[in-house]
């Protein structure tokens, strides 16, 4: 049967009929309308099924708080679950699936749930589940995993494409009722750059819908001639179907737009992410209707009273023929008035007050209809529509007074603020008695950083519900004229969260507070009556405000009830925590771009097209894509790490080092600036010179190595280890810009800008000379030191450091002559068997020489004094970045682990990550940990394994043998030695 009004609807064009498909049936909409709104006027009530008892569901509410009518939307590549139907607008072509429900929407074997509902209470579960034992993992698990969730996930990959933007505004306003108009109008007169985002479709919020007189207009006309006025000031942009999801520190607001869920084509992006930064955040984003928790307030049909309203008078739908209304408050009476107009039957409204006056009570009283004070409903008939109710006493147990016949509810239990961005950053609410609500508490503002006050709410968000109230509301807080407006005065509201007050178990046990995970008024109270008195504990026991709406409708009822049964106040409770996003947001939209093969950025060197021409194996480092090795004829990768290894020792290797950290700082406070930063002095280094260097945390852990080269009096360039260099940068610039920031010092991250090539091998320095250019001679150019100069006709600066233990230079050049340098290395080095050689090959050349490996020998709880570099630590600086860290107790203690050699006594490798097992168990029953190794590799130059590893008092106990542990098989000996295998007194590299 249609439902369709023969007029009316303001935000649909009947001029354009849309087709759309649900659950397979072919149905017509028009454009304007929701889902919901078109589902309804083809006459289906039934929209979902909640997730616990598979009870049928259909909507309540008209926006984002709707928690039933939940569609899968879209096919393939582009279906996604969850879905509010109040929030899809159709589209042609449009194909919709109901969740939750087998066989089908209509009938659900799951139902069989709500027939054993006395044995399902809240946190059954718990106690269901724990005996016996064995049967939990064969048959409790599975059939709780099988239940679980609400629609089906997608199966295939999301095919829509989404943007991210960047915007900054000196005022962002979220939300475009006549508050958030308002504000945006006064911001932009004085002159600020204005953002005023709104999530529907339409401005205006609810008072076309609602009647209002605004500056002798209709409520409608002052909307549309106030966004015209907004659209021709430059200093404005405004934009519908974006929702303002999160508020964060330092004025950053998340925005989500949708720019194709409401049409058919899907070409462009399907919604926009906007990271905003404001000076200030005005939130504008209205109330809320609360629901009332009366005996079958879950059965289809029964609907918040702004919501029946808003169906008629936005998208001409009826709800019902005949529509009772109860209330505790005078908004309902709105509702009357719009299913009147409408040539629709109100057969009698229901106010719980006893001695309720005001205008519009006596206005819809003249108009024929009904009024009961004091009343309230005992139950409502009806399993998958309503089709009457029983009237009570509100002050009574639920004994029927009466009987009326109806086809709809609708309910109003008063309104509560949109308090979420308020809440995000910490701003506090208060509850207001008189208005038996939570409102933003002005004297406890949210804090951005030091700072107070950075979020502002207005209007209805603040807690003022006439249009009156809210421009003046508007008009205090923005510091502008108030638009001329009547006053409408309406009766108190009378707070009531369950009806009736004196409701016994029976009627408590179907009294629904959240509709979509089936929490029940008696489910509270049996969480308070088994200890569960926290607000947030009774909500994680009970499931309540969990679900996918986040409690919009029923976590101040359930508040209230809670209180009731602890016989507390509402304030004594409290509320749960407000986090974003304000509604679900998809993955996609957080992601962006940032998919597939460019989930992350790939970071290639300016060599890489030569590395992959010459057959690279490529390692993933970071986001950089390094050569492993160079495998030739068939070489296995192992085969090809040791001919690198082997010919660079001997003669001639060459790195490709450009992905190495190069971050340039400079300023006259730089040398003090690094001195912090470094575990020894920089600022003493000379100019042309170079020192090996340690950055440590504040609690004096080790998190990064590297060179520093001094360039000029003010000038270093400091090298970290590849994944450091972004990292280092932000910390660099994290204590500038917030502990040191009247130092002179700023930072420059020049990674990217060069190329960098180390030449290493007993000819290195040959290979150089043949260059031509620069004199690389030892007395020139020593151990190291720096110098600038030419090469093969190219500008350089070579670098006399080596992380191999031979004779190295490592030469810089800009990032577009990197391949020329390269080219001409392999051709004048070609004499000496030049090798290109990887990564492994490079961490068995340290290994060999004992240099450690930011994230091979350090994990976040060693400090440089576990890995024997005591010497690197100043003993001439009053402080350093971690020193205080380093003298604290647990540091001091004897038998830390500290770094030494390891070689196994039958020459074999050890494992990676293998542990150092000793005698005895400890006091929980395990083995005994001695240490563990870090680095473990077959050595080329020296025929054996070696490792290196952390072991406890390592240092003292050289030429011990321990056990180590291998992965099926028995432990392996090894004995301690000393880290350095190769070269140690240092003399290839110094020659």
């Amino acid at each position: 049967m249609s439902r369709r009004l023969k007029s009316g609807g303001r935000l649909i064009d009947r001029t354009k009929p849309v087709e759309f498909t649900c659950d397979g049936k072919a149905l017509r909409g028009y454009a304007g309308d929701t889902l919901a709104s078109a589902l309804l006027a083809n006459g289906q009530r039934v929209m979902g099924r909640s997730f616990k008892y598979h009870r049928p569901r259909s909507v309540v509410g008209s926006g984002p708080e709707e928690p039933n009518a939940l569609f899968g939307i879209g096919e393939g590549d582009r279906f996604e679950p969850n879905q509010r139907a109040t929030l899809q607008e159709i589209w042609p072509g449009m194909t919709a699936r109901s969740q939750n429900a087998w066989p089908s929407l209509g009938f659900d074997v799951g139902r069989v749930n709500d027939y054993g509902s006395r044995f399902l209470p809240a946190g059954f579960y718990y106690k269901t589940f724990i005996h016996p034992r064995p049967l939990w993992k064969h048959l409790f698990e599975p059939v709780i995993r099988k239940a679980a969730g609400l629609g089906s996930a997608p199966t295939v990959g999301d095919g829509d494409h989404y943007a991210h933007q960047y915007a900054f505004c000196d005022t962002l306003i979220v939300g475009g009722g006549i508050a958030g108009l308002l504000a945006a109008w006064t911001a932009a007169k004085a002159g600020e750059r204005v953002m005023l985002v709104e999530r529907g479709a339409h401005w205006g919020g609810r008072s076309p819908v609602d009647g209002a007189t605004i500056d002798g207009q209709d409520a409608a006309s002052w909307v549309k001639s106030t966004v015209e006025a907004l659209e021709k000031m430059k200093n404005v942009t405004l934009m519908t179907r974006c929702e303002g999801s999160g508020v964060y520190d330092h004025g950053y607001v998340l925005c989500n737009q949708n720019l194709t869920d409401h049409i058919a084509d899907k070409s462009g992006p399907r919604q926009r992410l906007w990271r905003v930064r404001a000076g200030r955040v005005v939130t504008a984003t209205g109330a809320i209707e609360r629901p009332i928790s009366f005996a079958g307030n879950d059965v289809p049909g029964v609907m918040l009273a702004s919501a029946v309203r808003d169906f008629v008078a936005n998208h001409g739908v009826s709800p019902g023929e005949r529509t009772v209304i109860v209330t505790n408050n005078d908004d309902a009476y709105r509702t009357a008035k719009v299913l009147l107009d409408a040539g629709l039957r109100v057969p009698a409204i229901l106010d719980v007050r006893p001695n309720a006056a005001s205008d519009i009570i006596n206005e819809i009283k003249s108009l024929g209809v009904t009024v009961h004070t004091g009343r309230g409903i005992a139950k409502v008939h009806g399993d998958a529509r309503v089709t009457g109710v029983s009237v009570c006493l509100q002050s009574g147990d639920g004994t029927v007074l009466q009987e009326i016949r109806c086809d709809c509810v609708a309910m109003s239990g008063g309104w509560s603020p949109v308090v979420h961005l308020w809440s995000h950053c910490g701003g506090k609410l208060w509850w207001d008695e008189a208005r038996a609500m939570f409102r933003p508490d002005p004297d406890q503002p949210p804090r951005d950083g030091n700072a107070q006050g950075f979020v502002t709410a207005i209007g209805a968000a603040s807690g003022a519900l006439t249009v009156r109230q809210v421009l003046a509301d508007v008009a205090e807080t923005m510091d502008t004229d108030m638009p001329a407006c009547e006053d409408v005065a309406e009766a108190p509201i009378k707070p009531v969260w369950i009806m009736p007050d004196g409701a016994g178990p029976a009627l408590r046990a179907k009294m629904w507070l959240d509709y979509q995970n089936d929490v029940k008024v008696s489910d509270v109270r049996l969480a308070a009556q088994e200890g569960f008195e926290s607000v947030e504990h009774a909500k994680r026991y009970t499931t309540l405000g969990m679900a996918t709406d986040q409690g919009k409708l029923s976590n101040i009822n359930g508040l209230a009830v809670l209180a009731d049964r602890l016989d507390v106040t509402i304030p004594q409770v409290g509320t749960t925590t407000f986090r974003p996003p304000y509604t679900p947001i998809t993955i996609g939209a957080l992601a962006g771009e940032a998919r597939g093969d460019i989930f992350q950025p790939l970071r290639k060197t300016p060599m890489h097209d030569w590395h992959e021409a010459n057959g690279a194996f490529w390692e993933p480092v970071g986001q950089w894509r390094r050569p492993y090795c160079y495998p030739q004829g068939g070489e296995s990768h192992a085969d090809a790490v040791a001919r690198e290894v082997k010919n660079t020792r001997q003669s001639l290797g060459m790195l490709d080092a450009s992905t190495l950290g190069k971050l340039l700082v400079r300023g006259p406070d730089a040398g003090r600036f690094l001195d912090m930063l470094y575990t020894n002095m920089m600022s003493t280094l000379n100019v042309g010179r170079c020192r090996y260097g340690l950055m440590c945390d504040e609690n004096g852990f080790l998190i990064d190595d590297g060179v520093v080269a001094r360039i000029d009096d003010d000038t270093w360039l400091c090298h970290t280890t590849t994944g450091g260099a972004d990292r280092i940068h932000g910390w660099m610039e994290d204590w500038l810009q917030c502990e040191w920031w009247d130092w002179k010092v700023h930072v420059v991250n020049l990674t990217e800008q060069l190329a960098q090539i180390a030449v290493v091998g007993p000819n290195a320095r040959k290979v150089m000379e043949k260059l031509g250019g620069m004199d690389v001679k030892a007395e020139t150019l020593p151990f190291m030191a720096w110098a600038d100069g030419t090469l093969a006709g190219l500008s350089v600066r070579a670098y006399r450091i080596s992380f191999s233990g031979e004779l190295s230079y490592e030469i810089a050049v800009p990032a577009h002559q990197g391949p020329e340098l390269w080219t001409a290395l392999m051709e004048a080095g070609a004499e000496f068997g030049i090798t290109p050689y990887g990564t492994e090959a490079l961490h068995i050349m340290r290994a060999e020489k004992g240099f450690i490996m930011i994230g091979d020998e350090t994990d976040g709880t060693v400090i440089p004094q576990d890995l024997g570099l005591d010497w690197a630590i100043s003993k001439k600086k009053d402080d350093y970045l971690g020193k205080r860290g380093q003298q604290r107790d647990a540091f001091q203690k004897p038998g830390r682990w500290k770094l030494v050699g390891l070689e196994t006594l039958d020459g074999s490798a050890l494992e990676d990550g293998a542990y150092a097992v000793a005698d005895g168990r400890n006091e929980n029953g395990q083995g005994n940990v001695q240490g563990r190794v870090t680095s473990t590799y077959m050595s080329p130059t020296l025929g054996k394994g070696i490792a290196m590893g952390l072991v406890e008092r390592g240092p003292d106990r050289m030429g011990e043998v321990i056990k180590f542990t291998r992965i099926g098989q028995a432990p392996q000996e090894a004995r301690i030695v000393n880290a350095v295998f190769f070269d140690p007194e240092g003399e290839k590299s110094n020659v």
